[in-house]
């Protein structure tokens, strides 16, 4: 690992592999390899998801290692694993409390009831039978 990637213990590299089993590559690379645009793509994935499943298309298996490193030096991410032609890459999303809010903060406020909504809520239910 270089020394821009996030370790990752044993242990967190398990769970990992484990969570990313029923994942799809969201991002292929292919003829044109590593280029802005595929990077830019995989920051966008890794914000959204931060575990992702990469694919590659006819990249020989010498240069692969070095392409996963170059990977994840550009984006500070971890290396989880490399099997065949897919990469899986982990990035923790940063922690900002101005977008994550909570489910009560983003609930809708309930409006004042009308005079039948309020009866018909204190009124005892009947039971049929």
């Amino acid at each position: 690992m270089t020394e821009n990637t996030t370790p990752l213990s044993p242990v967190q590299r398990r769970a990992l592999r484990a969570a990313a089993h029923h994942l799809n590559p969201v991002v292929s690379i292919s003829q044109k390899g590593l280029t802005p645009s595929v990077l830019a793509e995989i920051d966008r994935c890794l914000k959204a998801h931060e575990l992702i499943k990469l694919r590659l298309y006819g990249i020989e298996r010498e240069v692969r290692e070095p392409l996963f490193l170059e990977i994840c030096a550009a984006l500070n991410c971890a290396e989880v694993q490399h099997i065949g032609n897919l990469l899986v890459l982990w990035r923790e999303n940063p922690k900002d409390a101005a977008v994550e809010k909570s489910v009560v903060a983003t609930r809708r406020k309930s409006e004042a009831m009308t005079k039948k909504q309020a009866a018909a809520r204190s009124e005892p239910r009947s039971r049929k039978g």
